[in-house]
């Protein structure tokens, strides 16, 4: 059974098996998930946030609830290790590195204005 699941803010959506964790969806969606340890749920970099309400994913196993330390109860989750069974939409929050590049820009843009 192909289930799907809409990636924000990207808009983008993808029809996967069900089963299939969030990472591997967001592969193969093309929307960048960090990760360091490829799905192992040691890096914790792959967080994902649930906007709306976890209808279609997996609930968290006692190893990701433990990774997370209550994070889970607001809506978030390791990607890695969240699975889709039905339509889902998570959130992708956005890479650590671009958001300093992007407030950078805009102090840069906001100076600019004031010559």
């Amino acid at each position: 059974m192909n289930v799907e699941i809409t990636f924000l803010p990207s808009g983008r959506s993808v029809m996967v098996r069900a089963g299939t964790t969030v990472l591997d969806a967001a592969r193969k969606a093309g929307v960048p998930i960090r990760t360091r340890c490829d799905g192992k749920a040691a890096c914790l970099m792959c967080k994902v946030a649930l906007p709306h309400s976890s209808a279609g994913l997996t609930p968290p196993n006692d190893n990701e609830r433990r990774k997370l330390a209550g994070l889970d109860r607001m809506g978030t989750r390791l990607a890695c290790q969240t699975r889709v069974f039905g339509r889902a939409i998570v959130e992708v929050p956005e890479d650590p590195f671009r958001a300093a590049v992007r407030k950078q820009m805009m102090r840069q843009a906001e100076d600019d204005e004031l010559w």
